[in-house]
């Protein structure tokens, strides 16, 4: 078998409620670039990669431009098992993981296909029927913010992301921690993202402020050092996510201490053949994980869902469904929520199909 061409599609993803985050981050209607990976047996797999603007070093125009340039390595080569073309690539062009990612991800989908099994199958094999999801609050009015939260609540969900730091108040901040915790009760997760938007004194006085609330931290200053001071002037678990992104990273924040819980993504990393690798790693450091991705649709959704699905139940700590943020949704019949859970999608690959109609003109034929 082997690659004859690749599709891209440009698609642009609307959230469903403006979604803000500290530092000027935004996610309102994005571009979500989908790969279409052709073969000559008629095989056919799918990808997407979807950066949000100032989150990580990611563009979606840096997409196509990328693929076009890896080309005289893809096109006729052999997409059965993704690591080995994956890591001709990385000679050719170094870095820009988050294009290589989608890429990926459509090598996946064509060796499940191949197989004739779930891509959970080929990750270590399904651990869960169901994984938990966690639902993430955009940063607005501590009130509108736990009104958010009761009604995720009242759907099931367990488990909640409070955006924090949009107006540089750390006093509204603990307000919102505060309003979020009482909306939902004892028992349920709750923990506060800075997006590493705050300084180390703000999320220290924060973190004193909530400190007998059981709050978890995410990620609140830029720097992995940064992190750690706040979690042992505070006393509070520390979740991570920008700052860990490849297994030297990884392992920098577990010897700092600060790494309770680590934010494991798609594009972070590389791709499902990068992330496997930093999953297993954590399964060895001891980190819970959220398996998830920046942001996108049906395919990034159905592919992180088998991840996780194929990761030790007492090691996830949640998972996420993208698309249930977005519109359009690529693929009408993927998994939704149910109850705060999710199951991943059934089928050979990644199990995605997205419709035509809903996808339009590609943008680029590479060949």
């Amino acid at each position: 078998m082997k690659i004859t061409r690749l599709v891209v599609w440009e698609i642009a993803l609307t959230s469903h409620v403006a979604y803000h985050m500290a530092g000027g981050k935004t996610c309102d209607t994005v571009t979500s670039v989908l790969v279409r990976v052709d073969t000559d047996e008629d095989i056919s797999g799918w990808g997407e990669v979807c950066p949000i603007p100032h989150y990580l070093p990611a563009y979606a125009e840096g997409v196509r431009p990328a693929l076009e340039y890896m080309a005289p390595v893809i096109i006729g080569a052999d997409p059965i098992g993704p690591e080995a073309l994956m890591s001709k690539l990385d000679g050719w062009l170094q870095g820009h993981v988050y294009a290589k990612s989608a890429l990926d991800l459509a090598l996946w989908d064509i060796t499940g296909k191949v197989a004739k099994l779930p891509l959970y199958a080929l990750l270590g094999g399904r651990q869960a029927l169901r994984m938990p999801l966690y639902h993430s609050i955009t940063c607005t009015a501590p009130d509108e913010m736990a009104h958010i939260a009761r009604k995720a609540f009242a759907e099931g969900m367990r488990q909640f992301q409070v955006k924090l730091g949009t107006d540089n108040s750390w006093e509204t901040d603990v307000a919102r921690l505060r309003q979020v915790r009482e909306a939902v009760g004892p028992g349920p997760l709750v923990y506060g993202d800075w997006n590493c938007g705050a300084t180390r004194l703000d999320a220290t006085r924060v973190g004193k402020a909530v400190a007998s609330l059981d709050i978890m931290l995410e990620q609140p200053c830029a720097t992995l050092e940064e992190c750690a001071a706040v979690r042992a002037a505070t006393g509070l678990l520390m979740k991570i996510d920008e700052n860990g992104y490849d297994s030297g990273s990884l392992l920098h924040a577990y010897n700092l201490g600060c790494m309770d819980a680590v934010a494991l993504k798609l594009s972070k990393s590389g791709g499902l053949s990068a992330l496997r690798r930093l999953r297993d790693l954590c399964l060895h450091l001891g980190a819970k994980m959220c398996i998830e991705d920046t942001w996108g649709s049906d395919v990034t959704t159905g592919a992180l869902l088998h991840l996780a699905a194929a990761t030790p139940v007492s090691r996830l700590l949640n998972t996420c469904d993208l698309s249930g943020y977005v519109s359009p949704r690529l693929d009408p019949g993927a998994p939704v929520r149910s109850g705060g859970e999710i199951s991943p999608p059934e089928g050979p690959g990644i199990g995605v199909n997205p419709d035509p109609d809903v996808l339009g003109q590609s943008s680029v034929i590479i060949d």
